[in-house]
C-alpha cells in the first residue's frame, strides 16, 4: 500500500501532466520519494526551484492531513542525490586548499540544507572548522572554512 505522500505525488505530477514512476525509500530515516519520467528536467526546474517548489507542496498538503507526518524529500532522477555530492565535493577541496595555504575560504550563498551538507562533509576533519556568516544585503548566508585555531 502506497503512504499518502506517494498517493498525494503520484496525483499532483498525474493532474500536471506527467508520467512518472514514484519510488518510496527512506534515507537517513527520513521518507525518499524517487520520481523517475522523461521529463525530469522540467521537474526539475531552474536549479532546482520547481522541484522545491513541488516538495513543498506535497510536504503543505501531508501537514493538512496529518500534522505529525514526517517530512518528505522529493527528488527527480536523483538530482537532489547528485548536487549533495557534488556540494560535498567542492566542500573537501575547499578544505584542502585551505589546508594548503591557510587562509579561510568563503562557500556560498548557500541555503540551510547546502549549509547543512558542508557543516555535515567536513565535521570529522580534525584540523578544519567551519560557520556560517551572515552574506550582506541578502537574507542568504555563506559557510566559512577555516583552520582550526
Amino acid at each position: 500500500m502506497a503512504s499518502p505522500a506517494k498517493e498525494i505525488l503520484e496525483t499532483i505530477l498525474k493532474h500536471l501532466g506527467f508520467n512518472a514512476t514514484v519510488t518510496e525509500t527512506t534515507v537517513d530515516g527520513a521518507p525518499l520519494l524517487q520520481v523517475e519520467s522523461e521529463d525530469a528536467g522540467r521537474l526539475i526546474g531552474r536549479e532546482g526551484k520547481t522541484l522545491s517548489s513541488l516538495q513543498f507542496i506535497v510536504n503543505r498538503i501531508l501537514y493538512s492531513i496529518d500534522p505529525t507526518a514526517p517530512k518528505v524529500t522529493v527528488d527527480v532522477a536523483h538530482y537532489k542525490e547528485k548536487a549533495r555530492e557534488s556540494l560535498a565535493q567542492k566542500a573537501r577541496e575547499a578544505a584542502e586548499k585551505v589546508r594548503r595555504w591557510g587562509e579561510p575560504i568563503e562557500l556560498g550563498p548557500l541555503n540551510s540544507y547546502d549549509r547543512w551538507v558542508v557543516h555535515q562533509t567536513l565535521k570529522n576533519e580534525p584540523d578544519i572548522e567551519t560557520y556560517s556568516v551572515e552574506v550582506e544585503g541578502t537574507d542568504k548566508k555563506a559557510i566559512v572554512i577555516r583552520l582550526k585555531k
